[in-house]
């Protein structure tokens, strides 16, 4: 059987953690910055965990990783 290909797209923009949950980077942090509070854009560093359905989507196009 041969090797499945990984999505490189996604490999940039997710990475998995040990206990198997999809990690990523907060949207709506790369310009137009002036406009928002000096709250959310201190909640844009964090990485999130991505949703049950989307995590999913993500594992199969990251099938060693």
């Amino acid at each position: 059987m041969p090797k499945v290909k990984t999505k490189k797209s996604v490999s940039k923009r997710f990475s998995v953690t040990k206990s198997g949950k999809v990690k990523r980077t907060n949207t709506k942090s790369r310009h137009l910055m002036t406009g928002k509070t000096r709250k959310n854009k201190r909640s844009f560093r964090d990485t999130s965990i991505c949703g049950t359905t989307d995590a999913r989507n993500v594992k199969e196009m990251l099938p060693y990783g």
